[in-house]
């Protein structure tokens, strides 16, 4: 059971309910976006938390395996973090230059890797897909819209 001092996606089999998790739990709840471990670091030392970047890691590391956290690369190759607001498996679609990001389901990705793995050999396949790109605000222009489509839609729904 958990409090709201210490959330249940804070506290695993892996991650002990220790005073280092939990504020990197208030922090990760609080934040938005997706965040660098030295950002996340950065943002537990301003709130006077002695955390270091190592425990860091470790526990951005297990949460990430646990499914509790999204995460991505960035053009530099650095991964980000961010608290995981869904349950459901999804994909990121993500400006490369303002760094927003969209969930987006991928049935037909799911389905190609599937396929892909299948013709190779390959059981319990796992895949990671980032999509990047210029968001309507960057690149200038608003989203192409075709029939039967909407903003949200990604490439197993519809485009």
């Amino acid at each position: 059971m958990s409090t709201s001092a210490t959330p249940a996606w804070g506290r695993g089999t892996r991650v002990r309910g220790t005073r280092q998790a939990e504020a990197l739990a208030a922090v990760l709840g609080s934040l938005t976006g997706f965040n660098s471990a030295q950002q996340i670091h950065a943002e537990l030392r301003r709130r006077g938390e002695r955390v270091g970047l190592t425990t860091v890691y470790r526990h951005l590391q297990v949460l990430s395996e646990d499914g509790q956290l999204d995460t991505i690369r960035d053009a530099g190759g650095e991964t980000l973090y961010r608290r995981c607001r869904s349950e459901a498996h999804h994909h990121h679609l993500i400006c490369r230059q303002c760094g927003t990001s969209v969930e987006v389901e991928g049935r037909v990705v799911e389905r190609w890797a599937e396929k892909v793995a299948a013709q190779a050999g390959f059981t319990a396949m796992d895949h990671t897909v980032e999509l990047s790109g210029l968001c309507s605000r960057c690149s200038g222009s608003q989203p192409r819209r075709g029939p039967g489509r909407s903003g949200s839609t990604g490439p197993g729904s519809g485009g």
